[in-house]
């Protein structure tokens, strides 16, 4: 396959030698058998056979012989080996949107610099598209490390094609594998569930306002017993995420672990990194959501939404789209009502809102 893929451009490339040694003899032609010529034809001979037209032309005819033979590797692969097509066409696509999203990265952080917009204030598509791309670029960033020793690209494409999930970022999965490996991730944070609820109401034993502490334990009750809490008892206890027990910079470091693997963060780090990258992570999401309270959730197209939902917590791939819309505007309820100072119960929200909600099949 390799081999004919290159003689297809080898061939491109003599084709277009060929044209450019033609149009010569013809030039040297025209001058030899009209020696006597008029100067406005000599001169009319040399605009027409012009270098620069020349390099056009044959620009133009490298172009289309490579694209012809790429449309007929692409035809071969999809007939002769089908699968290999499928996975030939998923990196190729990757690729192209991976580049369309480079360029959108540039032309944020462009704008970002010469209207001096803060993050913050940036229209959501443009924030979200900025904390997607970093995790893609660090996700991906072992990879390229790896590939760069001779001939370790070799042992790099078996990889990725072994451990797609593992490997490679979002672009380079198929429609399929992304509701599987959404699915795969989904049920390893889903694990933590249990035990940040636990930790609530650990934390609830150490709360001297009764009141509060008994709205605490009968919100972790309902989320234990399988019920699905309204908004109202969430807020009901959101002053105690502001300071002890539960604030960002109080919480104890075993509940800030079992935090982590709701946001996809490592938990295997000292406790005062985890605190911090949990406090940047938890930040962006509360400004991620008021753009997206100025943008209007109806705005969203079902993918995006489903995006949306799912980084908030929600399996949504396994629910309607008027079910992530639902879920999605009580999580705003929420979130929009949250001082900076109180981000913690926002991730603990990734759970009391999202471990009982309905999970039926899409319609």
């Amino acid at each position: 396959m390799a081999k004919m893929a290159l003689s297809g451009a080898a061939l491109c490339t003599r084709l277009s030698l060929a044209r450019l040694y033609g149009l010569r003899v013809d030039c040297l032609t025209a001058g030899t058998a009209f020696p006597h010529a008029s100067c406005g034809l000599r001169l009319s001979l040399f605009r027409h056979y012009s270098p620069s037209k020349a390099r056009r032309g044959i620009g133009r005819n490298v172009a289309s012989k490579l694209q012809w033979a790429n449309d007929k590797y692409e035809s071969f692969l999809k007939r002769r080996f089908p699968r290999f097509y499928q996975l030939y066409h998923t990196f190729v696509e990757g690729f192209r949107l991976l580049f369309r999203d480079a360029k959108d990265i540039v032309r944020i952080k462009t704008k970002m610099v010469k209207e001096g917009v803060e993050v913050q204030n940036l229209p959501y598509r443009d924030m979200e598209q900025l904390r997607q791309f970093r995790r893609d670029v660090i996700k991906a960033l072992p990879l390229v490390m790896i590939s760069i020793p001779p001939f370790a690209n070799y042992l790099v494409f078996v990889l990725m094609y072994y451990f797609p999930r593992q490997l490679l970022i979002r672009h380079f999965w198929t429609p399929q594998q992304l509701v599987e490996f959404r699915g795969v991730y989904h049920a390893n944070r889903a694990e933590n569930h249990r035990a940040v609820l636990r930790g609530l109401e650990s934390a609830a034993s150490r709360v001297k306002d009764v009141a509060l502490q008994n709205r605490l334990v009968g919100l972790c009750a309902t989320v234990k017993n399988g019920k699905h809490p309204k908004v109202s008892e969430i807020h009901a206890v959101r002053g105690l995420f502001s300071g002890p027990p539960l604030g960002m910079k109080r919480m104890s470091a075993d509940q800030m672990r079992h935090i982590c693997p709701l946001l996809f963060l490592t938990a295997r780090l000292p406790g005062f990194l985890i605190g911090t990258r949990l406090s940047r992570h938890a930040l962006e999401l509360l400004r991620l959501d008021r753009a997206l309270s100025r943008l209007g959730p109806n705005q969203l197209s079902d993918s995006e939404l489903r995006q949306a939902c799912y980084v908030r917590g929600l399996n949504s791939d396994r629910l309607s789209i008027n079910q992530c819309r639902e879920w999605l505007s009580q999580w705003l309820q929420v979130s929009c009502q949250l001082k900076e100072s109180e981000v913690s119960l926002l991730l603990h929200t990734m759970v009391l809102l999202s471990a009982n909600y309905p999970h039926v099949s899409r319609h």
